[in-house]
């Protein structure tokens, strides 16, 4: 019988696990991945709600929130920004404990909000996408300063027996990019080959989220080296469609859609769409890793439909 640990390679290798590996959580007992590491806010913060790049959060409903304060508005304030200590040793306060006690699992760290939605959250978005056309000399030059910053994180957490790295960068809405594709290319597509290498040259996969429809830059990420995608919502782009174009190309790691089956709480349907994700995504030697949604108050699901999702989950097998 597999490890977690090696259920998970073997999925994102395509190399033949024994079951569906799952990823769940809220309750770590069930999973086969652990995630550590990246505590929010590190260190003093000047104002409530504000995290270790000085961007101060809002929680207007129940969710995650949203970045209110953006320490870079004005980009009269850029010389005086001070960018997080990549080293902060609080940054790896209780990962030897954790790796220690899921010694079997694969462990993954998250390195906090990146790329492009950290731009946003120090510019605002609106200027960020300004500044892609407007102030492309000192966007370039901020791009890279964070961009390098996550890269000293990733080097840092290195020290220790991880096995892959959590990028989390939202760049959809319900149609499209937030910006074009071949602007993706350009400016963004670079920057993130350097990172994915580093992480590769570390003996450590990618693991990369993002929320919407991405579908017109998934294989430029497969391209660059990412090995697992976490898409929310992939009845979004259409599952079958997916599964045709990427499968067996790059490993999905979902849980049933946020927006189209799991709020609606019908047990019938979200079964039914588990084993239909499972059918397309899984039938490549691996490539799929069965995932909970970890924040379903936020989406007013209920129990129940985490508990169907997770049954089918466990109990079926990828189709070789």
């Amino acid at each position: 019988m597999m490890t977690s640990y090696e259920v998970v390679k073997r999925a994102i290798e395509f190399s033949g696990p024994d079951r569906i590996p799952i990823s769940w959580a809220s309750d770590l007992e069930r999973s086969d991945m652990i995630g550590v590491g990246y505590t929010h806010p590190i260190g003093e913060s000047q104002q409530r709600g504000e995290d270790e790049w000085g961007c101060v959060w809002e929680n207007l409903e129940k969710t995650m929130g949203q970045v209110t304060g953006h320490p870079i508005a004005d980009w009269d304030d850029y010389p005086n920004y001070k960018f997080p200590d990549p080293h902060n040793p609080e940054r790896y306060e209780g990962i030897a404990e954790a790796i220690e006690k899921y010694s079997d699992r694969y462990i993954s760290i998250v390195i906090g909000v990146t790329g492009f939605d950290r731009l946003t959250f120090l510019r605002g978005y609106s200027n960020l996408l300004e500044d892609l056309y407007l102030n492309r000399d000192k966007l370039e030059e901020l791009a890279d300063r964070c961009f390098e910053t996550e890269m000293e994180i990733i080097k840092g957490y290195s020290q220790f027996d991880i096995h892959g790295v959590w990028f989390v960068d939202d760049w959809g809405t319900q149609k499209a990019l937030m910006i074009s594709p071949d602007m993706w290319r350009e400016f963004f597509k670079p920057r993130y080959k350097r990172q994915f290498d580093l992480v590769h040259s570390l003996g450590m996969h990618v693991l990369f989220h993002s929320c919407g429809y991405i579908f017109d830059i998934i294989g430029d990420m497969i391209e660059i080296g990412v090995d697992v995608i976490n898409l929310d919502q992939p009845m979004l782009m259409g599952v079958d469609r997916l599964a045709d174009a990427y499968g067996g190309k790059v490993c999905f790691c979902c849980p049933v859609d946020i927006q189209q089956v799991l709020p609606k709480g019908d047990l019938e349907e979200i079964a039914r769409e588990a084993r239909h994700m499972i059918e397309s995504f899984g039938k490549f030697n691996g490539g799929f890793i069965g995932k909970e949604y970890p924040q379903p108050e936020d989406i007013d699901l209920p129990k129940e439909g985490s508990e169907i999702m997770y049954e089918i989950f466990k109990r079926c097998n990828p189709l070789k």
